[in-house]
């Protein structure tokens, strides 16, 4: 996923305490995904969110 982010040139924060997790997701930058792989990943964007909407979070 971090991968697709980064094509998508979307910010992907990734969290993990884990030392081998941590390497793998460093390892993102050492591949490239296919254009078909990029379309099957396109295929689970419903348009919804998963964090706050900005246009009504409330910062106070």
């Amino acid at each position: 996923m971090l991968r697709w982010h980064l094509r998508l040139g979307t910010v992907a924060i990734p969290k993990s305490v884990t030392p081998s997790r941590i390497r793998e997701n460093f390892d993102v930058f050492e591949f490239e995904l296919a254009k078909d792989d990029l379309a099957a990943l396109a295929e689970f964007d419903d348009g919804t969110r998963t964090g706050p909407d900005p246009d009504t979070f409330d910062l106070v």
